[in-house]
């Protein structure tokens, strides 16, 4: 078998540490690397150590008058399969995204004829800034590939997406390019907002109106996601799972906490409305335990709850461009579900029938559904939550990657 070679730009950044990481995982591999190392990166890794892990020559000035003596520019960009960039500072994807080549590391990146995967990693509001996020979305669209970044704690203290990813998840992402398939980065640029679980609508201290949603097939549709690039925010009401690779998530109690951060996410490309939200909640909580020879719980009143599926897909401005919905029903299960899309104004509706036995029931880890749009409807066999959410994303993708076809909701 041909040996793999990758060529590893190193960005100026704290998480270059993580670079001498990735070159030890990648030769564990069978995966040979040539660096180049900026004049930013030289302040936090040094050239001898990068060397010394992948047994070759270090690389950083581009006015090498030996190695450009040989187009060292070029043939570094074109010898290896991949070129891969980690960390990939704010500047450096500035300079990729803008065609600029004033270093070794931006002029490599601009004359390989290679994918180029970009492992970014700064400061959270570098991240988030829409200049970052512009030019993020440019490199995508031209094909580049990304992995991360990670939400954590930066070495600034501050906390949220920017950290780099790990050494194994660029790893894992470096085999998949080198195996042909690349990473799918279809939904990047494209901001989603999933909720998932069920809500808890307190009585009293010690009791509360809820379901049993486990909150896995919104966990899942997440994840599924931000695998195929998007920018998911989940806004979770109480559950057990932890918070899925790559996401943002934010936790909730109750209905009218799960509406605030719905409405605190918006504007996005995309809704998917997964969480059992409980209909009604006590008018008034009481402070202590209601006893049950004072009249019990049965002597409470109840409010109606927001109705928040309903409340996105009304929306006159801002609305996401796709609205989804999910219906759990026992019986009539299609019925109920073409009326709930026609009721909440949304695009899709995803009917899930929870009475296919325990297997299928709520909480459970596999789903019979369907998709219901206006422009048809599409049955899925039994599949694990994973699998629904892999189906459900790639469907989204589809639909989010050309001009709107979907006709709303009636």
């Amino acid at each position: 078998m041909p040996e793999r070679r990758v060529l590893l730009i190193i960005g100026g950044g704290v998480a270059a540490y993580k670079s001498l990481v990735l070159i030890r995982e990648l030769a564990r591999r069978g995966v040979a690397t040539r660096a180049i190392l900026t004049k930013a990166g030289k302040e936090f890794v040094t050239p001898l150590s990068v060397g010394a892990l992948t047994g070759d020559k270090v690389y950083s000035d581009l006015f090498d008058l030996t190695d450009e003596a040989e187009m060292g520019h070029i043939e570094l960009s074109r010898s290896a399969d991949l070129v891969v960039v980690a960390p990939a500072t704010a500047d450096l994807i500035a300079k990729a995204a803008n065609g600029l080549a004033n270093d070794l590391a931006s002029t490599a990146i601009l004359a390989t004829d290679k994918p180029v995967l970009y492992a970014p990693a700064m400061n959270v509001r570098m991240w988030e800034h829409a200049a970052t996020q512009r030019n993020a979305a440019r490199l995508a669209g031209d094909g580049a590939l990304f992995v991360g970044p990670n939400e954590g704690e930066m070495a600034c203290g501050e906390f949220g997406f920017g950290r780099m990813a790990e050494p194994v998840e660029i790893a894992d992402a470096i085999d998949a390019a080198l195996a042909g398939g690349g990473l799918d980065n279809s939904l990047a640029g494209k901001r989603i907002i999933v909720t998932a679980g069920p809500t808890h609508e307190p009585i009293d201290p010690v009791r509360y109106i809820a379901n049993r949603s486990s909150g896995k097939q919104g966990y899942a549709i997440a994840k599924a996601l931000a695998r195929l690039g998007a920018d998911v925010t989940l806004v979770s009401g109480p559950t057990e799972l932890a918070s899925p690779h790559g996401v943002k998530t934010i936790r909730v109690e109750t209905a009218r906490q799960m509406l605030e951060a719905v409405d605190g996410a918006l504007p996005a490309d995309c809704a998917i409305m997964c969480a059992a939200v409980a209909d009604y909640r006590p008018e008034n909580e009481s402070g202590n335990k209601i006893k049950k020879e004072h009249g019990g719980i049965g002597a409470i009143s109840l409010a109606e709850n927001p109705d928040i599926l309903k409340t996105v897909s009304s929306k006159k401005a801002g609305r996401p461009r796709l609205v989804v919905g999910f219906a759990a029903e026992t019986d009539n299960v299609l019925a109920h579900a073409r009326a709930k899309r026609i009721r909440k104004g949304c695009d899709w509706i995803i009917a899930n029938d929870v009475s296919a036995g325990a297997h299928c029931a709520m909480g459970g880890d596999r789903n019979t559904v369907t998709l219901i749009s206006a422009d048809g409807e599409e049955a899925w066999p039994e599949l694990s939550k994973d699998e629904t959410a892999q189906k459900l994303a790639r469907a989204i993708a589809d639909a989010l990657a050309g001009p709107p076809s979907l006709k709303a909701a009636e």
